[in-house]
């Protein structure tokens, strides 16, 4: 019986309200406590970027509101994005992926041309002219996710095997290798920290051999190694590092962000010194505070309370991820989930961590808050990827 005849009338015959309000609609199905928890992100998010650059007229262009619109019109484009995503569906866009792939790595290497841009140090964007960047890492994080789920799935799906062998394991993790390595040579630690995660929760939920997970932490441990002792490592990177592993080694140089990051999120005590009212925000003493130090805002102007209310809302949306990952029915629904929660999950810790001086500053924006483009369109399509494996899942009579 089709799922879709428990009314009593074909879906195609149904009358566009009851298509919307059916028990099996698109609608009904979504997921609308993580769709909720995001846009109450975002919107914080916007508030805080406002706050970070309403007087940084070097920046704004005179326009005090100018980085308000900009972040609330990638927004809406990743809202949009997202709404593509669920209406293609993830099983859809299942066949697509080796294109994605191919033109995600293409971009990743033009970033490596004449037509990639420098920013703090890093060559990671492609300047796109009118002010507008592109930054293919954050495509590449969806792009690896999807190419893994596909080869890690196919002959579980197929009712071939019930975990995936060793050759589609090595299949995979070549798969991923390609715009990781591409991505070490802008280089761009975080991305590539970030995107090591994301493999490893890849491969924990496809059921392959813990051998390669424990190989994979061994081999990661080895690489880091070789890649200080190698010196692959920009000096601004290690800078990072040893002013992680002691603060006070360089307080006005390496050390001086995230010292001046702590007293932001320190003076805000509970309550914060209330929006547009901080000190540290104001007076302009934290660098790069509306994309990777956009936490330090919320710590200084809305207090432990607004701060922990973004974490709070940052665990709903691992929450509901994981929910989504257990209950769908196909291994491919489920790597695809899982790779998105590691994503998020590791972002998150890191961005706020750096912040807070528990870990090494990295260049990384925070999910949803942070003003960036590129970042927020990829992140609301893990979204629409989410919520597409939810709104397909099989519904009984």
């Amino acid at each position: 019986m089709s799922t879709h005849s428990y009314t009593g009338k074909p879906w195609q015959e149904r009358s566009a309200w009851s298509r919307l309000t059916a028990r099996d609609s698109v609608l009904r199905r979504l997921d609308w406590t993580l769709l909720l928890a995001c846009v109450a992100l975002s919107v914080l998010g916007s508030l805080l970027v406002w706050s970070a650059t309403r007087n940084r007229t070097e920046l704004n262009e005179g326009d005090p509101q100018h980085f308000l619109w900009r972040h609330l019109i990638s927004l809406a484009i990743g809202v949009a994005l997202a709404v593509g995503t669920v209406w293609l569906g993830h099983r859809r866009l299942r066949g697509a992926v080796p294109v994605l792939y191919v033109l995600s790595v293409l971009l990743t290497l033009l970033v490596l041309t004449p037509l990639g841009a420098t920013i703090n140090g890093q060559r990671a964007w492609l300047n796109l002219g009118a002010g507008l960047s592109l930054q293919p890492a954050e495509f590449a994080k969806i792009t690896i996710i999807l190419g893994m789920a596909v080869l890690l799935a196919a002959q579980v799906d197929a009712g071939d095997r019930l975990h995936p062998d060793h050759r589609t394991v090595v299949q995979a993790l070549a798969l991923a290798a390609v715009p990781i390595g591409i991505v070490m040579l802008m280089p761009d630690m975080g991305s590539v920290m970030v995107l090591v995660v994301i493999v490893l929760g890849v491969l924990l939920a496809s059921g392959a051999s813990n051998r390669w997970i424990i190989g994979l932490l061994a081999a990661g441990g080895i690489g880091a190694v070789l890649v200080w002792q190698l010196g692959v490592l920009d000096d601004y990177q290690i800078n990072r590092f040893a002013a992680f592993a002691n603060p006070a080694l360089d307080p006005s140089g390496a050390g001086y962000n995230t010292n001046q990051a702590r007293i932001a999120i320190g003076s805000g005590g509970l309550y914060g010194k209330g929006l547009f009212e901080g000190s540290q925000t104001t007076g302009r003493f934290v660098p790069e505070q509306q994309t990777d130090f956009v936490f330090t805002v919320a710590g200084e102007e809305l207090g432990f309370l607004g701060a922990g209310l973004i974490i709070l809302l940052v665990g709903v949306v691992l929450w509901r991820a994981c929910r989504i990952a257990l209950e769908t029915t196909e291994l491919y629904g489920t790597i695809v989930a899982a790779g998105i929660i590691a994503w998020f999950a590791f972002q998150s810790f890191e961005n706020i961590g750096m912040t807070m001086g528990i870990m090494p500053v990295a260049g990384l924006p925070l999910p949803f808050v942070s003003y960036g483009g590129t970042s927020m369109f990829a992140v609301w399509i893990a979204i629409g990827l989410l919520q597409s494996i939810r709104v397909q899942r099989p519904v009984s009579a």
